[in-house]
């Protein structure tokens, strides 16, 4: 059974009772557009939880042709983008709630920089990802899951089309997947 120490609407920094231990929380993501960057921020303030937004060394262009062409190619070519990022230690930290766009079917480069340059061992992870109309999530995450094979997978959510959702529609489903985040 979990048991929340609740503020409000929100539990405070995801400090959740789960068989007497205490558990915390971190969304991490990267975001080209800033589709991303709204669903992660949703969701860390639904959690009270830490976030940790993803920066490269050298950002590609986010709107016109270059966003496509370059950024396909990055994802065909397996480029990873060295991050600005210092050195990110989740040792104090249960659970990974982890974000990305997906590019080419795939998750954005510098999540593949992070997954690979990031020792991430026996931890509750939470994928989520933002993407066009008809997008095939499952093979997105499928490769995001093979990096985290050493880890407990929780559940995954797909955000598709944010520009023509509703705030209504997409809080209720950040609403709906934080709850499965603090439920696990």
């Amino acid at each position: 059974m979990n048991i929340g120490l609740k503020y409000g609407n929100k539990i405070s920094n995801w400090l959740i009772r789960k068989g007497g231990l205490m558990m915390k929380s971190v969304v991490i993501y990267y975001s080209l557009t800033g589709n991303t960057k709204l669903v992660a921020k949703m969701i860390a303030e639904r959690l009270g939880a830490d976030i940790i937004d993803l920066k490269p060394e050298k950002e590609i262009p986010n709107k016109g042709i270059g966003k496509y062409f370059l950024g396909g190619m990055s994802v065909l070519l397996q480029k990873k983008p060295k991050l600005l990022n210092d050195e990110i230690k989740l040792e104090e930290y249960d659970t990974l709630v982890i974000g990305t766009p997906i590019w080419a079917g795939s998750p954005a480069p510098p999540l593949n920089t992070f997954l690979s340059d990031t020792k991430i061992k026996d931890k509750n992870i939470f994928l989520f990802a933002t993407c066009s109309p008809g997008t095939d999530t499952g093979k997105c995450f499928g490769k995001i899951k093979e990096k985290l094979s050493r880890n407990r997978i929780r559940d995954t959510a797909g955000f598709e089309d944010l520009k023509k959702m509703s705030a209504k529609e997409l809080d209720d489903k950040v609403r709906k997947f934080s709850k499965i985040i603090m439920e696990s």
